[in-house]
């Protein structure tokens, strides 16, 4: 990207904030997306980028997560810490009129081809956030549940934002030491 087209695209995505043209950046790069390849293998690689903003607190990382899901029109914007893994993925429930079960759409399947934003994603609980992994590897979601049986379409990017377990980072510390995210989900 020529500097000057990338400066002015990223300052036009994040009017509000100053610096952090690294992180902003990379969340436009994200938001472009890359490409969907299948290999000589006939394995499929996603074009889809996941990016998880970590920080201190109060370094502008939820306005990130909101100015993007306000500007990209297929977006959701959610708080881990009030989220559950059904408002991830999908719920069964009931239809009011019919009485038959159906399938409650989850953010990542309100995002599918789009962004889902996860604000506070270190405080979710780490059952929730094993959740998302086959949404992550597989982009689809898989439900078996009350008698229905679907895969649903989870092709998302995920924006997501996690603190410090300490407010600061410690350098003497690995990145996982850091942070309160399991293994597979970094």
């Amino acid at each position: 990207m020529k500097k000057q087209l990338c400066y002015n695209l990223i300052n036009c995505l994040f009017p509000s904030i100053y610096g952090n043209d690294e992180m902003k950046t990379g969340v436009l790069l994200q938001l472009f997306g890359g490409v969907a390849k299948t290999t000589h293998e006939k394995t499929s690689l996603r074009g889809d980028i996941n990016v998880c903003v970590v920080g201190d607190p109060s370094t502008a990382k939820s306005q990130f997560l909101k100015q993007v899901a306000d500007f990209s029109p297929r977006a959701v914007y959610m708080s881990g810490k009030a989220s559950s893994a059904a408002g991830l993925t999908a719920a069964i429930v009931r239809d009011e009129e019919s009485f038959d079960f159906v399938i409650g759409a989850g953010a990542l399947m309100l995002a599918d081809n789009g962004i889902c934003c996860i604000d506070e994603f270190d405080k979710m609980d780490p059952r929730d956030q094993v959740a998302i992994h086959e949404a992550l590897e597989q982009q689809k979601i898989s439900l078996v549940k009350a008698g229905v049986r679907a895969t649903l379409n989870a092709r998302t990017s995920i924006l997501a934002a996690a603190n410090l377990i300490n407010e600061r980072c410690d350098h003497s510390k690995s990145l996982q030491q850091n942070i309160q995210l399991s293994a597979p989900i970094m």
